[in-house]
């Protein structure tokens, strides 16, 4: 079978000003499927090559595929549906499929607003994609499609799911297909070398309420250092990569792990560098192998510090105190680390005064790097729920952490973005014009205006913060956030739309936290390098499938039609039903 993946053309304005990333979904799918049995795949990256429509149709025609998968984060939702739309435009007969993780918590929502989208995948793809390979390709899919595990689809009687797959334990038995990937550009620009994202481990056993990763994944499990470190040596050798990332959203969760990842890349020594995201109390609890850490490789740490506020970070279960983050960055620094904060602005009580505050706190903090984000109430985290008479904004095109989505209460949404710009204009100032150019350290000095670089490149191109897209000109009055009318709504539908809400992400890809059932104890929390309270921590267990129709039929039949509409259900509001 010929099976052609697709990536949207989707852009945010946001961590593309870095440089373009490797869409690594695709080199573990078609890895999957290339280990089954299934050599004919075909990879379309229409977003790092800026593909227009009428283009990637030629691509689609010249491809011949039997199959089109694509995949869709939030923001990118749109674009995945109207680009199999197109599929199914050009091609009828040829099945369409969406992964990734807005699909497998909104798939009702997805199949009501583009019924030419004939499964969905839900959670972890690379079983799944293999066994709906194998049914389809068997030809008796509507009789068999029941059986394949962790699928969403919709069939006479409405819209159906089948139990989920459950997580691959062992992840060093995948393949990733990292040949299928056109290297050359895939570039970091503050190095102006070739970038890998990999994954070293999936999952997260921490429920930080905005997040979505500790409920897709599931569960937390992590790779053999050596075999991981293997991909690695392949990556640089085969294809050049001067520069990685580790995907995952806490790597130093696993102490004894990532040490053993660091011993292996120094005995190694393959003249990589990389960078992670991770906590701040990992960094203060590995203080004295912060050294070792530098000696591997490990050149840049993004600080998930979030808010200047301690109340944010309580709100956020991010369980850190503030003085604890300028203590990380200073630590990080006096070992030859680049550090970068990371603000969340933008919450219904952002004020002018807080996004001052977090200003001055990232002066006295004195980062390398800050990220001003605006808080993007992914619809199926637990602050959605809270926050959701506040969210009028349901255009997820715009879930790009650069729009603000919610209204604040002492402030316009306009203000929003006039704050964060005048802090970045500041922050950076001080820095092109004294640390970057002075740092005593050459690798430090040469990072940090590769940076300078890549901001100021965005900034002239207007692509930083989606610049050019909103009309920004440094007056709230030129903004066009661009919103799609139809999916911004007053606070008297709001209700209305939560009911439903709930009921789109009510599964077992949408479990409750760990501390609601059973909680780790605080041995086992320190084993994976949390905190001493464990109130907080989660290892997932996936509930039973429930029913749900009833429910939908309800919130919707409540509503008047307009208010229907709001989720793209048709205007007789007879909403499908699962058994």
């Amino acid at each position: 079978m010929r099976i052609l993946l697709l990536h949207p053309n989707y852009h945010s304005g946001g961590a593309e000003i870095a440089g373009n990333w490797p869409p690594a979904w695709a080199a573990y799918i078609s890895g999957a499927l290339k280990q089954a049995g299934y050599a004919d795949v075909t990879f379309i990256d229409a977003m790092t090559f800026n593909i227009p429509d009428d283009v990637l149709e030629g691509k689609i025609r010249d491809a011949r595929p039997d199959i089109v998968m694509a995949t869709a984060i939030t923001p990118a939702i749109y674009k995945a549906m109207d680009t199999l739309k197109m599929v199914r435009r050009l091609l009828p007969d040829v099945p369409t499929v969406l992964g990734g993780v807005h699909g497998t918590f909104m798939y009702r929502q997805v199949f009501t607003e583009a019924p030419w989208i004939d499964v969905i995948v839900r959670g972890e793809g690379e079983r799944v994609v293999v066994n709906l390979v194998k049914a389809l390709e068997a030809g008796d899919f509507a009789t068999t499609r029941h059986a394949v595990r962790g699928i969403a689809f919709v069939d006479e009687s409405g819209v159906k799911t089948t139990p989920a797959e459950p997580p691959i334990q062992d992840l060093d038995s995948l393949t990733p297909d990292w040949d299928i990937l056109d290297w050359q550009h895939y570039t970091y620009i503050p190095l102006g070398c070739r970038l890998a994202v990999p994954n070293f481990a999936r999952g997260c056993p921490f429920t930080c309420s905005f997040c979505s990763q500790w409920k897709f994944w599931r569960t937390y499990r992590t790779r053999d250092p050596k075999k991981f470190v293997d991909e690695i040596e392949y990556l640089v050798k085969k294809h050049q990569v001067g520069f990685f990332i580790l995907a995952d959203e806490e790597p130093t969760i696993h102490r004894k792990k990532f040490i053993e990842l660091c011993e292996e890349l120094i005995a190694r020594d393959l003249g990589v560098t990389w960078g992670i995201n991770t906590r701040v109390t990992d960094i203060l609890r590995d203080e004295a192998l912060l050294p070792m850490y530098r000696k591997a490789g490990l050149v840049h740490v993004s600080l998930g510090t979030e808010a200047a506020a301690q109340l944010k970070l309580d709100r956020f279960n991010k369980e850190i105190k503030l003085e604890q983050s300028k203590r990380a960055i200073q630590l990080l620094q006096a070992n030859g680390i680049v550090t970068e904060a990371q603000f969340i602005v933008g919450l219904e009580n952002e004020t002018p005064e807080t996004l001052e505050e977090t200003y001055n706190m990232a002066k006295d903090w004195n980062p390398d790097l800050v990220n001003w984000n605006c808080y993007t109430p992914w619809p199926f985290s637990d602050l959605f729920q809270e926050l959701s008479d506040k969210v009028e904004v349901h255009d997820y095109a715009k879930y790009n952490f650069v729009t603000p989505i919610i209204q604040p209460d002492a402030m316009s949404r306009d203000d929003v973005p006039c704050g964060v710009l005048h802090n970045y204009r500041r922050f950076y100032f001080k820095k092109a014009t004294g640390g970057y150019l002075w740092d005593k350290d050459p690798y430090r000095r040469k990072y940090l205006r590769g940076c300078l670089k890549a901001y100021l490149k965005s900034a002239f191109e207007r692509r930083f913060y989606d610049l050019g897209r909103i009309n920004f000109w440094g007056q709230k009055t030129d903004i066009d956030w661009g919103f799609d009318e139809s999916k911004v709504h007053d606070k008297a539908q709001l209700p209305v739309l939560d009911e439903i809400q709930k009921v789109f992400t009510n599964d077992e890809f949408h479990p409750k936290r760990r501390s609601v059932n059973k909680r780790p104890t605080a041995k086992e929390v320190r084993a994976c390098g949390g905190p001493d309270d464990s109130a907080a921590v989660a290892t997932l267990e996936p509930g039973e499938n429930e029913e749900v129709g009833g429910y939908i039929a309800q919130a919707i039949r409540a509503s008047e039609v307009a208010e229907a509409r709001m989720m793209g259900c048709p205007t007789d509001p007879t909403p499908p039903t699962e058994s």
